[in-house]
């Protein structure tokens, strides 16, 4: 075998791999999402006497904006990741002398014809679409936090204590995900 079959064979089982990843995380996300807006109470908040902590409507209208967002946003991101699956099945299927039989991780019969400028380029939109995903899902969560915590500019330190985790947190990983997207985009 050539080196430039082995390497197609590597890229392309690679990238399979990683849309399969994207596609299972955005199925988590998409459960959490909808478990989130099936549970998601707005009336018992747990503020205490002040009224001024209690969130208003406007942060509940965020809450189910920002869950919608994600929600299109995870959706997005898989459909891209499988259609480009799909477009590796179709042409691995197309000509036999493409597929060798090989089994690399679990997937059997990986060397196909594929455009890697195309799987590059979607495996990156795809993995935008999620990393979006999270950032909304992200301000959903601090809508849900001042909605059962009290508001921000009330100052609370539940409410502190619930956010500043998850604006530090899933920012950090969003970035080392974006740096290693864009590390095996060039690659």
């Amino acid at each position: 075998m050539s080196t430039i079959s082995r390497r197609n064979l590597t890229t392309t089982s690679i990238h399979i791999m990683a849309l399969d990843g994207i596609v299972n995380v955005n199925s988590l996300f998409t459960l959490a999402l909808f478990l989130g807006i099936t549970s998601t109470n707005t009336n018992n908040a747990l503020v205490g006497d002040n009224p001024a902590c209690i969130a208003g409507p406007s942060i509940a209208e965020s809450l189910m904006k920002y869950h919608v967002y994600s929600f299109s946003s995870f959706l997005f991101s898989s459909l891209i990741a499988l259609a480009i699956k799909n477009v590796i099945n179709i042409s691995k299927g197309v000509d036999g002398a493409a597929a060798r039989n090989y089994l690399v991780q679990g997937y059997a019969e990986l060397a196909a014809e594929v455009n890697t400028v195309g799987l590059r380029l979607g495996t990156l939109v795809s993995a935008f679409g999620s990393v979006f995903g999270c950032g909304f899902l992200v301000m959903a969560l601090v809508d849900l936090v001042q909605i059962k915590l009290g508001t921000l500019a009330c100052g609370s330190h539940y409410t502190l204590a619930a956010v500043a985790p998850l604006l530090f947190l899933v920012p950090t990983a969003l970035l080392i995900y974006v740096i290693l997207v864009l590390y095996a985009f060039t690659r």
